[in-house]
């Protein structure tokens, strides 16, 4: 029985950056599905892993974390030689520009398009009113942050080099769902440089086994 577990929805932008994670590093793993929209009923065991019931919960033998990007680095560090091993770079210099752009995407990335997502994606799910006001400010942000991509973009073929790192790896499932709205997936595409790294990003072997599972019917918990 594998000795790793996520529990959570593939739907869920953190437990899918994990799982795409576990994917290139070749971990077995049980998942173990909570679906976070349909109503709020939590397994016990669930609770007590993650007790207010937020979207992830990462069970390593004795070891539980609930933020996916420190769970990334986790498995990054402790399965170095198994998998993909530049997802954390091999020396101090590759590490620190890794943990730049991490940082760039959490706070500057991350923000817009998560409300972005919420808007146009889950909020008309739950019957929810679209904020436009927040969907305009997303889209400005998004904007600024894409246009300082696409510059980076000109110099590597990746973000924090030419290899593919946690650092790009983080920006799969929020940037997944915005490009299937025409709006948003133009943001992408104008800019030459950020639509082929995009291109090459979402092309991976593991995003799409993430999308796959993302498209099976949820258990319903």
């Amino acid at each position: 029985m594998a000795t790793v577990k996520v529990i959570g929805s593939p739907t869920s932008a953190e437990v899918a950056r994990v799982l795409t994670c576990l994917f290139e590093k070749d971990i077995e793993f049980q998942l173990i599905r909570v679906d976070n929209y349909k109503g709020q009923r939590r397994l016990p065991d669930y609770l007590k892993l993650q007790p207010f019931g937020q979207a992830l919960a990462f069970e390593d033998g004795k070891q539980i974390l609930v933020d996916s990007r420190e769970i990334c680095r986790h498995v990054a560090e402790k399965y170095a030689q198994q998998g993909n091993k530049d997802l954390l770079g091999s020396g101090t210099l590759q590490r620190a520009s890794i943990e730049q752009w991490l940082l760039t995407e959490a706070r500057n990335f991350d923000p817009p398009a998560s409300d972005l997502v919420y808007n146009l994606a889950f909020a008309p799910l739950l019957a929810l009113e679209q904020d436009r006001e927040a969907v305009e400010r997303g889209k400005k942000k998004l904007n600024t942050v894409l246009d300082i991509y696409d510059r980076r973009l000109d110099e590597t073929q990746y973000l924090a080099g030419d290899k593919f790192t946690l650092a790009d790896l983080s920006h799969l499932p929020n940037a997944h769902r915005l490009v299937q709205y025409t709006d948003f997936s133009a943001m992408f595409e104008s800019r030459k440089r950020v639509a082929r790294w995009w291109e090459a990003i979402s092309s991976r072997a593991s995003w799409k086994r993430v999308v796959q599972m993302q498209q099976e019917p949820p258990h319903i918990i």
